[in-house]
């Protein structure tokens, strides 16, 4: 048998797959396909202080090798997620991690704060690439002071596992991880999406009504995978690795390159038990490799 278990900090995965925030809804919404609580955590939609309607449409496109969203974190606000989303979660036997994100660092402080009170929320994972409107619309993960302070301050009110959402848009990555991590994060997760844009060569408009918005899928994969190696080299607290896996050998390289788990996004737009399979893939590498325990492959990778 092949124990799959990994440890984020304090919080313990029955194996290292999790689902990246926006792309699983809440998790029941899949239950359908398979028995979501087989895998080692689900980290539902975006939470904000107050509801958000989200951006105009069209704000979702498909691209070459990847997708475009410019969602813009639609949700009910946290209230309603207390009220309504959260005992539906409680039925479901895995971990169920938050995603806590708003535009000032008084509004996700104010998230985190209820969240702490909910018994069957595991963690949270703080999205720092939100823009912080005090300080112009300047996302909070492109600076190391930013991301420290908006992290201090949830570490401040918020007690369970706290892991940092980290931004691929800077010039460097383990800047802004190092920053986290001394302003108390007890694990990162990257990268969130790239900035990017398509154009409608036949109306010469942008394709999504923001002008641009969040790639993420296959195409950049590669980036990802090169963040974490570097991140891995520069912290201590662990990595949780995310950015176009799609299927079980993205993950291992993942864990190779240094990440303790993994988050499959667009993947499940294409193939709801795409998680799933990615588990029972995981599984498969390492029976027929002789590794009777998953955490031998974290940072195995050979120079």
């Amino acid at each position: 048998m092949v124990k799959l278990k990994v440890n984020i900090g304090k919080l313990k995965l029955k194996n290292p797959v999790l689902t990246a925030s926006g792309t699983f809804g809440y998790g029941y919404e899949f239950e359908d396909f398979f028995d979501v609580s087989q895998l080692g955590g689900i980290i539902v939609k975006a939470t904000t202080a107050e509801l958000r309607e989200g951006n105009p449409y069209p704000r979702m496109a498909e691209t070459s090798h990847g997708m475009l969203n410019a969602v813009g974190l639609q949700n009910k606000g946290v209230d309603y997620f207390v009220e309504n989303i959260y005992p539906k979660l409680k039925k479901i036997n895995t971990n169920i991690i938050a995603n806590v994100s708003g535009s000032t660092i008084e509004s996700c402080v104010e998230v985190a704060e209820k969240m702490n009170k909910l018994e069957h929320i595991a963690a949270i994972e703080l999205n720092i690439s939100c823009p912080n409107v005090k300080e112009g619309g300047m996302a909070f993960g492109t600076n190391a002071r930013e991301s420290y302070k908006i992290t201090s301050a949830v570490r401040d009110v918020y007690q369970k596992p706290l892991i940092v959402k980290l931004s691929p848009n800077v010039t460097d990555i383990t800047e802004i991880a190092k920053s986290v991590e001394d302003a108390g994060a007890d694990s990162v997760s990257l990268v969130n999406t790239f900035l990017a844009m398509a154009i409608d060569t036949k109306t010469r408009k942008p394709i999504l009504s923001t002008v641009t918005g969040g790639l993420s899928g296959p195409a950049i994969k590669p980036i990802a995978l090169r963040m974490v190696w570097q991140v891995y080299k520069a912290v201590k607290i662990p990595i949780i690795g995310l950015g176009g896996i799609m299927n079980a050998n993205d993950a291992i390289e993942f864990l190779l390159a240094g990440a303790s788990a993994i988050q499959v996004g667009t993947a499940n737009f294409i193939n709801p038990c795409s998680s799933i399979e990615i588990v029972n893939g995981i599984k498969e590498y390492c029976e027929n490799n002789g590794i009777a325990d998953i955490t031998e492959l974290i940072g195995g990778m050979m120079l």
